[in-house]
Formats: C-alpha cells, structure tokens, sequence
C-alpha cells in the first residue's frame, strides 16, 4: 500500500459522447467520492451527454479534447495533467485512455492511472491494446468478474493487476413502493400486467427480442415500458408499428429518475445477448423488488447468482423469452424470496462497497 494522501485529488476521464450505464457509473462513483471529502473532477468533451449531466449529479467538469488521438489533444492532456497534478486518472474509454496514457509519461510527479474497463466485449490482443493495458495503466478496473476472467484468461492482463468493483446503487431510493400509485402517477394502466426494460436502444441491448417475445405471448394484459432512447429508436418503432403492439407499449423515452418506473412494473425484462458488465438498471430492479428475466451474459450470472427470483433465459431467443414472460403472468414469487433476493443485492452492490473497493485500487500498487 502506497502512503496515500488522506483524500485523495482524482480525474475521471471520458471520451463518449453518448449515454449509458457507463456515464451514469462514471457520475455516481464521482459523486461518492465527493461525499467522502475527496476532490474530483471529471474530463470530456464538449457536447457529450456525461458533460451535460455533470452538473445535475454535483460533479464538477472540465472540458478537454478527448475525441480523437492526435498530437493537439495529447498536449493539452498533458498540460492540464502538470497543472491539476491529480494523484489518481480513471480514464474509461479507448481515446481518452490511450491519450492519459502517454500524456503521463515523464511527468513528476507522475499520476497513478486506473483504467475502468466497462463492457464485456473482448479486447483486442494486439500490441497497442496490450500496452495502453499494462505500461499505460498502473491497474485495471471492471464491473464484473466476468471481464476479470476475459483479461486475465490468456496473460494479457496479469490477474494481480485486475479486480471487479461493480457499481454501486442507492438501495434508499431503489426500494419496493406503492405500485398503484407509481402508475398513476406516470400515466401507466392500472389494470395490465406490466413488464419493463429500462435500457439505452441499444441493438445488443436486445429490445427487439423483447419485441418479438411480447407477440407470441399474445396476450392484451401483458404491457410492456420501455425506458430509455438511443440509436435504435427508430428501428424499434418500426418494429412496434410491424407487429402491431402499439396498444401494448409505453414509450417512455429517457428518464433521470427510474425508480417510479421500477415500482410501477411487474416484471423487469433486460435480455442483452452482449457486451454487458454488471447492469444497473438490474441491480436496481431487484433492490426495487422485482423478479427478473434475463440472460446469461457477461457479469449477469454473477450478480444473480443463488437469487430464486431471476429467471436467465437463451439469448435472442424470442421463444424462450416468451415462455419466460407467461410464466411470470402467472407464478410470482413470493415476498420472502423477493426480500432475500434485495437483500443479497444491497449488501453486496452498495455505494459504500463500491466506494471501499475502488478506494483501495486507487491508492494500492
């Protein structure tokens, strides 16, 4: 262990311009850090949606040139790096990683470099992904023991230097509520059974299944909400239109605030057939308490693991999907096992154990 600073100065650096789980991981672990008396920052770019949001999390921003590697955006990455000297860079993405990764070299004092590795999609095995990993980060992060167990499988990251620290939630605010009041609130039928995916319309994100899933259930009680937007809205709406599931679908687009939409549904529904970690609109709907249905992908097996109220269904299998959904219609489990399976996710995926964890990969060689 290093002879770290009490609190510790740290710059979280993010080169997406979009939104996901990977933004919202990125302002609520800043925002607990700060609520721990530590100073942070967050680096992007201008235009992005973490810039945008930044200041509604309480989490101060700069902007810096993290859309393209290139020798303009390493020199300003340097600059600002000798200038706010923080003790800790937690880059995310592919640019800004690489970009943090030379911009250090040679600096003193040199900051301690924490990559987060988000997505369960496998890294390329080349040199210049083998070196942003190992020489350009002192330690590798992921949200899942699943993407530790891809890095580490082959050698091409050594497992001393990998850990798991998935995101924490807020189990005060994602807690069990008064569902009839949730919908009328929101506007959602009271008398349908509903099924939710909170998720960006992301293809892998596998609303198009779900879709698919919701005809052959073909029954007019069974509504489905979907909450969020992203690329694929236009092709989802296309598909609605298709098949015909208007009168069965709530749009309700992005939402900052998920947890009345959690309380308000039956089921949650999240069938990723790629590249997740950890989720946490998952972790969320099961501290809410929801069943789930799901997929075995990426970090999914592990946090649900034991949990008698998740069902993992085959991925892109509408079929399966289906067969999942009439079943939850019609056998709910019970409030003990509903209780337990919350109980199992606020212990062991609370802010405070994300904050000990990556507390200790921030200031540990």
């Amino acid at each position: 262990m290093t002879d770290a600073p009490a609190k510790l100065r740290i710059l979280h650096t993010e080169a997406s311009m979009g939104w996901g789980g990977q933004e919202i991981r990125i302002l609520t672990e800043a925002q607990t850090f700060r609520a721990h008396g530590h100073e942070v920052l967050i680096a992007a770019n201008a235009g992005s949606e973490i810039a945008d949001d930044a200041e509604r999390y309480g989490v101060p921003l700069t902007l810096l040139p993290l859309a393209r590697r290139n020798l303009s955006s390493l020199l300003t990455v340097r600059r600002f790096l000798n200038e706010w000297r923080p003790n800790v860079v937690n880059t995310h993405s592919s640019v800004d990683s690489w970009l943090v990764a030379l911009a250090r070299i040679g600096l003193k004092p040199q900051p301690r470099v924490v990559r987060t590795r988000h997505l369960s999609a496998r890294v390329p095995r080349n040199f210049a992904s083998r070196w942003v990993y190992n020489r350009g980060a002192d330690f590798v992060m992921t949200t899942g023991e699943a993407i530790v167990a891809d890095l580490s499988a082959d050698g091409f990251v050594a497992r001393e230097r990998l850990a798991a620290v998935p995101t924490g939630i807020d189990a005060d605010i994602f807690r069990p509520g008064d569902k009839a009041a949730a919908r009328a609130a929101l506007g959602l039928p009271q008398d349908r059974f509903l099924f939710g995916i909170v998720a960006t319309l992301r293809s892998w994100k596998g609303h198009s299944y779900l879709l698919d899933a919701l005809k052959i259930v073909g029954d007019p009680q069974a509504h489905l909400v979907i909450v969020g937007d992203g690329p694929q809205q236009q092709n989802i709406e296309a598909q609605i239109a298709a098949l015909g599931l208007a009168p069965q679908l709530t749009l309700a687009g992005r939402q900052s605030d998920v947890a009345a939409y959690l309380q308000s549904f039956d089921v949650f529904v999240l069938p990723s057939w790629a590249n997740e970690g950890v989720p946490q609109a998952l972790l969320q709907a099961i501290a809410a308490g929801l069943p789930v249905i799901s997929c075995p992908v990426g970090g999914i097996p592990e946090c649900t693991k034991g949990l008698e109220t998740v069902t993992l269904i085959t991925p892109k299998d509408a079929a399966a999907l289906a067969g999942a959904m009439k079943t939850a219609m019609t056998a709910r489990p019970d409030a003990g096992a509903l209780e337990r399976a919350r109980q199992t996710i606020v212990a062991g995926h609370s802010r405070e154990v994300m904050y000990q964890r990556a507390l200790r990969y921030f200031t540990e060689n």
